[in-house]
Formats: structure tokens, sequence, C-alpha cells
């Protein structure tokens, strides 16, 4: 059983879709954002929750503003 919040599924989700839509590798991602490929397998997989400085990070490197990965308009998880 995961102990992971539905925001963070959700954020998950999201940062999945953005990435597959830019054609980023997770490897790419990452190095982008500068954080380790091993953290955003984890997050994506929904397995870690990520801190806050991450999430901002993530962010930047997808070209949003960190509340914007937090808007899920027809998003399914």
């Amino acid at each position: 059983m995961s102990n992971i919040s539905t925001l963070a599924k959700k954020f998950a989700t999201r940062v999945r879709f953005e990435r597959i839509k830019r054609k980023f590798s997770q490897e790419k991602l990452a190095e982008l954002a500068g954080i380790g490929r091993s953290t955003l397998t984890q997050i994506e997989a929904q397995t870690s929750s990520p801190t806050l400085d991450i999430v901002e990070k993530i962010a930047s490197a997808l070209g949003f503003e960190p509340y914007e990965l937090l808007i899920f308009k027809n998003l399914e998880i």
C-alpha cells in the first residue's frame, strides 16, 4: 500500500504527461531539472513524493511555474 498523497499522484501523472508531450526521456528531464534520474523515476512511478524544491526544478525544466503543474483539468490518475 502506498503512502503517497493523491496530490503527489496527480503531480506525477502531470509530469509524465508533460514530459512525454515534449518527447523528453526521463534522463533528459532529470538533467534539465538538475535532479537524479532515479528521483524522477520514483516520482513518476508514484513511489516517492517530491519536495517543493524538486517540484520547482521540474516545473522550470518543463517551462511552467510550480503552481501550473498542480492544475489537473481533465487529467486522470
